[in-house]
């Protein structure tokens, strides 16, 4: 026969039920529904979420004022005896308080490896980002080591093809429905996801823009906005942002480099081949336009508004023999995430 050890101390009906309204607060990981920022790192995910959040709380404060704080009374100690009342008590806090208790940023498991997603309350992702990188454009002031890119998350649906077109639908209304109209380039990337076609789904939205403003037209040179689609495991996260080139594809280090430093890394580029050596002024200019469309990299294929089979190969093949004669440089050698 055993004993209980007399050291062991007996939970009380309390103790439960605060466990079941700490476990009913909310999920840690990227979902559906969901609106925020992803922010990609190299290697150091703990360091990039810090700087993330310093850099968030400053420039959100400049926006929207410093963030209010909900205080929570601390019953650890107390003990109700009446559990039918304690039950009751909790399920009508957390069903007043849900939101409030919710911080205006707060981190969450991506789904992927060097990429974090910080979670908004309260706050336009697509407004903030852009007011960061205004910013830091305009100063040339660099305030992150660890923190690479910074897009915003507008919305997130399941990323299955059944969802994503009607989701689009509704979502791109604001930017592209008759009679707002705009040009427009479409960058794409997946990651721990196979079962998505990359052109698939960016026929999709494209046909989707097309049919709500006939007038809306691709400019991969100079757009008026960027609809950028980042699909991880089950997401499909979107979001349409002004100025993708000019802020470097909203890379927070590029963006704070100036003209001396841009010069110096074009230089380390070799320089292009000879053979076309023959070529006139009017094919070399377009050969340096085709060039700068081809700065987007291979899961950054922005499609023709016509839908067609043929132009959309045409397009594709036009941005892979591009992508041989441009030299890519990125920070410290390293690709990003």
């Amino acid at each position: 026969m055993t004993t209980a050890d007399p050291r062991a101390k007996k939970r009380t009906k309390s103790s439960y039920l605060r466990h079941a309204a700490k476990k009913s607060r909310g999920s840690r990981e990227l979902e559906a529904g969901m609106q925020g920022l992803l922010i990609t790192c190299n290697m150091n995910e703990r360091k990039c979420t810090a700087e993330a959040y310093s850099l968030l709380n400053e420039y959100a404060d400049q926006l929207y004022g410093p963030e209010k704080f909900v205080e929570e009374s601390n019953s650890e100690d107390e003990e109700d005896d009446d559990a039918e009342a304690a039950l009751k008590k909790e399920v009508n806090q957390i069903s007043a308080s849900t939101q409030k208790q919710l911080r205006r940023f707060q981190a969450l498991d991506s789904g992927a490896n060097n990429v974090v997603f910080i979670r908004t309350q309260n706050i336009e992702p697509d407004k903030l980002a852009h007011y960061i990188l205004k910013d830091l454009h305009t100063t040339k002031k660099k305030k992150t080591r660890a923190i690479l890119r910074m897009l915003p998350v507008s919305g997130s649906c399941k990323a299955f093809m059944e969802e994503i077109p009607k989701y689009f639908e509704t979502f791109l209304e604001p930017w592209f429905k008759d009679p707002n109209k705009a040009t427009f380039q479409i960058v794409y990337k997946a990651r721990n996801n196979s079962h998505m076609s990359r052109d698939d789904v960016i026929k999709a939205l494209a046909g989707v823009v097309v049919n709500l403003n006939a007038e809306n037209k691709v400019d991969l040179g100079h757009p008026e906005y960027t609809i950028i689609v980042e699909i991880i495991k089950g997401v499909c996260c979107v979001s349409v942002v002004r100025d993708y080139l000019l802020f470097r594809k909203y890379n927070l280090q590029e963006v704070t480099k100036n003209d001396v430093e841009e010069k110096s890394i074009k230089g380390t580029c070799s320089p292009p081949s000879n053979i076309d050596g023959h070529m006139g002024s009017k094919e070399r200019l377009e050969e340096k336009e085709l060039d700068k469309k081809a700065e987007e990299d291979g899961q950054e294929l922005e499609p023709p508004v016509t839908g067609t089979g043929d132009a959309f190969q045409e397009q594709k093949s036009r941005e892979q023999k591009a992508e041989k004669e441009t030299c890519v440089y990125s920070e410290n050698n390293q690709p990003e995430s």
